[in-house]
């Protein structure tokens, strides 16, 4: 495989990365300290992920306990989670934040499996879009004769089989991630 296709791969990699974290966002009733990943804090006139200004645990499957490092982030910390759309209420005992995640309601579930199936449905888009970028870049050599007309043609199917590798790893994951929510 060429180096062209490679970098195309390696675009299209970042691209499931990318679907994967948005996966890790969404909460599948247990307590997971990714779902706080896409938070972030006032911290010194900087916004800060939480991860970065406070310990995160899991005493329990369906609790996280949040202890920052400074005390004062306690108040700024709460209001994140509350205007974040994580939609759980966080408890401040003045010493840490508890976040207690509740079971999934059956339409919960069904709601968080169509927000999976569009980061999933996006990540494929992404994945084409990449791949049309690299048939119009391999198209525009073949016309200032840099590469052949079969080179073209070698070239389309390498990058058909890369692409249609990425995609299938992303459907794959996103059944992956439906099942662990529809699992009660």
């Amino acid at each position: 495989m060429s180096d062209i296709i490679q970098d195309y791969d390696a675009k299209m990699q970042k691209t499931v990365d990318v679907v994967v974290s948005d996966f890790a966002s969404v909460r599948a009733g247990r307590a997971n300290a990714g779902v706080l990943d896409r938070i972030a804090v006032e911290y010194y006139g900087t916004e800060t992920p939480i991860h970065q200004v406070a310990s995160i645990s899991t005493p329990d499957p369906r609790t996280l306990v949040i202890q920052p490092w400074d005390g004062t982030l306690l108040k700024a910390i709460e209001k994140a989670i509350l205007i974040s759309e994580l939609g759980i209420n966080p408890q401040n005992d003045g010493k840490v934040i508890r976040l207690t995640f509740p079971q999934l309601t059956e339409e919960r579930r069904k709601e968080l499996t169509k927000q999976v199936k569009k980061y999933g449905e996006n990540g494929k888009v992404a994945i084409r879009n990449i791949r049309r970028d690299a048939m119009d870049k391999l198209k525009a050599m073949e016309k200032k004769s840099e590469i052949t007309e079969d080179d073209l043609k070698e070239y389309e199917k390498d990058l058909q089989k890369v692409t249609d590798k990425r995609i299938k790893e992303i459907d794959d994951l996103t059944a992956k991630k439906e099942a662990e929510l529809m699992a009660v």
